[in-house]
């Protein structure tokens, strides 16, 4: 029984090995049509009511370096890309989302929300998305102590909510 056991333990590891090095298969669930070969990602406007004078080019940097990482596409600045991508944050906002005993705020909500829009020249076709993602906080710091200990995280979450909408179709 171990001798089975072990027999199909190894033909299983040889089986994944052998998919995952010819391409059949991949871990990363990427769908780029295979006529998709450049890509334009413009710079990410910032319109929400309160403005991080930062974030619109940090964010834009992260998903570009997220599309060069995760794709074997070409970034190129023409309008002519097989995908543009133009995005518009419209979000940036704090709620309170947790109160004390004492009916204080314990915790503040920071809610950070993009609109996408993704030219498909290839098919002549345009598609919308709306990404967004929450942060909570102590409700004893400022916004500005909030950003900073958050920034890594939303340059994290944001830039992966995009490529997830654009290239994974979550």
């Amino acid at each position: 029984m171990r001798v089975q056991a072990r027999a199909l333990w190894l033909l299983f590891i040889c089986f994944v090995f052998s998919i995952s090095s010819c391409g059949i298969y991949t871990f990363n669930d990427v769908s780029i049509p295979p006529e998709v070969k450049t890509i334009r990602i413009g710079f990410i406007e910032n319109k929400a009511h309160y403005i991080n004078p930062s974030l619109s080019a940090q964010l834009t940097d992260a998903f570009v370096k997220k599309v060069a990482s995760q794709t074997k596409l070409t970034r190129i600045d023409d309008l002519n890309a097989d995908y543009v991508i133009n995005s518009v944050i419209r979000q940036y906002d704090v709620t309170t989302s947790g109160v004390s005993a004492s009916n204080q705020a314990s915790l503040n909500r920071l809610t950070v929300g993009l609109h996408m829009t993704l030219i498909d020249n290839t098919k002549k076709e345009t598609h919308e998305y709306d990404v967004s993602s929450t942060f909570d906080f102590s409700a004893n710091l400022s916004l500005q102590q909030a950003e900073t200990s958050l920034m890594s995280q939303i340059l994290k979450d944001i830039p992966d909510a995009m490529f997830n909408k654009v290239f994974s179709n979550w």
